[in-house]
């Protein structure tokens, strides 16, 4: 729009009003000093109804930093945000939208693009709630970087900055424009600020494109007497229902005798969650191996499955099954208003996302456990911040906050009022920056008392590659 319209005039002043309730400059504070407030309780609660074996892998990748230690449990800063006062205007969040949720994967098209690729925790919530955790993460990227504490407030400084300035933009745009908004890989390449960012970009797209299922298939099966089989790596990989599994004995899991009699009533009911046009490309492949295969930190323990699956030509597709449990958000804001947990992750990302997997669907398994569906790392790939710079984090921040200010948009029509609240000035990003260097302390603080357990024998942490 080239001039405002009466409308985006009515919701920015709406957005602008609730600044009395929840001033910008309040967004800095955060409160942590609560009786409640215990860490190691919260973490043993997250734990409940996880592979028992997978616990100590998941404290053993969580230890590894702080960073490692905030990705792994967005379950306490949820709590610690639902303690302070927020804007009110609630949009369909991410819930977990740390740096490393955000990377490159194909459209159904095959375009290369850049946004949120994993929304496991995705429920409505406060728009600032994913902004404080990206900030929050970007700090602790800065400190494990060894940069200086005025890089890491720039850095955050600069995401925020960008998040206002693209949710003003977005504000402005007709709904149609807005849904097809998408960030490619080529816009930013060519927004790098340095050859050596572009360059790096360009090392990551070219990675992603080559990370496709025929590459993959070598990596992750091997031919066993004329078929395919998936490598056991356990405790990485293993098969269910055989000699190195690592479900405890008096599973549900194990009471179907064999992979086949688990996989396929799953399938069936994944299946019928599917448009037809995507049904029947599914049908076109038979079943050739499921394994149990652990990923990420906040996910390690949950049943999480790969599936091997091959065209008449012989040509792979590789789904996972990934458990789908209540939102860390959802104690705090609202019920789910959907009944199966994986349809939640999967409504949520497809209205967040530009363009969402060809394959997403849902499914339940034994044991009531609800899963979403989806193809594994098909031309995926994130950033390796370790090999960061100053300016490279600070400019990977814009972008990560550039996709998420889209993703609001998108999922809930509400950009001017969140374009109203935040205004035209610095007195949010100042209080966003302070926020998120202070919380960086928290988490530390938090992560301490963390490795203190493990060293105590409190909790038990195991080290896998």
């Amino acid at each position: 729009m080239d001039t405002p319209h009466p409308h985006f005039e009515r919701l920015y002043a709406a957005g602008k009003a609730r600044r009395k309730a929840c001033s910008r400059s309040c967004q800095a504070r955060f409160d942590t000093d609560r009786p409640d407030r215990d860490v190691i309780a919260m973490l043993r609660q997250s734990s409940e109804g996880r592979v028992p074996a997978l616990i100590p892998v998941r404290y053993g990748r969580m230890q590894v930093s702080p960073s490692a230690f905030f990705r792994g449990l967005a379950l306490v800063q949820a709590a610690d945000l639902a303690a302070h006062p927020h804007s009110g205007i609630t949009v369909q969040a991410c819930g977990d939208a740390h740096l490393l949720n955000y990377g490159f994967f194909a459209s159904p098209e095959r375009t290369l693009l850049f946004d949120l690729n994993d929304l496991d925790e995705t429920h409505p919530a406060p728009w600032e709630w994913d902004l404080k955790r990206l900030a929050v993460s970007l700090a602790l990227a800065a400190r494990e970087c060894s940069l200086n504490e005025d890089a890491a407030r720039e850095a955050v400084r600069r995401a925020v900055a960008n998040y206002r300035a693209r949710q003003a933009e977005f504000a402005r745009m007709g709904q149609m424009a807005l849904w097809y908004s998408r960030i490619s890989h080529e816009a930013l390449v060519r927004l790098a600020p340095t050859q050596a960012l572009q360059d790096s970009l360009e090392r990551l797209g070219e990675k992603a494109r080559n990370r496709t299922h025929e590459r993959l298939l070598p990596k992750l099966a091997e031919d066993e007497g004329g078929s395919l089989r998936l490598k056991d790596d356990p405790p990485v990989l293993f098969h269910v229902h055989e000699e190195g599994t690592l479900l405890p004995d008096d599973d549900q899991w194990l009471a179907t005798g064999n992979w086949h009699a688990l996989v396929e009533p799953m399938m069936t009911r994944y299946l019928a969650t599917l448009k037809d046009d995507r049904r029947m490309l599914v049908e076109r492949f038979r079943l050739v191996d499921m394994a149990f295969k652990v990923v990420g930190v906040g996910s390690v323990g949950t049943r999480c499955l790969v599936i091997l699956l091959q065209d008449d030509y012989d040509q792979p597709l590789f789904l996972q099954l990934k458990e789908a449990r209540r939102s860390v958000l959802e104690p705090y804001t609202q019920p789910c208003v959907h009944a199966h947990q994986g349809r939640r992750v999967v409504a949520g990302q497809q209205l967040l996302q530009a363009a969402s997997d060809l394959f997403l669907g849902w499914t339940s398994g034994p044991g009531e456990r609800e899963f979403y569906v989806r193809q594994l790392r098909d031309m995926k790939a994130s950033a390796n911040l370790e090999q960061f710079d100053a300016e490279a984090l600070a400019s990977y921040g814009e972008a990560c906050a550039w996709a998420l200010a889209r993703a609001h948009a998108k999922g809930s029509g509400r950009a001017a009022e969140i374009a109203g609240y935040l205004g035209q000035g610095e007195p949010f990003d100042e209080a966003l920056t302070t926020y998120a260097l202070g919380y960086a302390d928290q988490v530390e603080a938090d992560f301490a008392a963390f490795r203190q357990a493990i060293r105590a024998g409190t909790l038990p942490a195991e080290t896998v590659d």
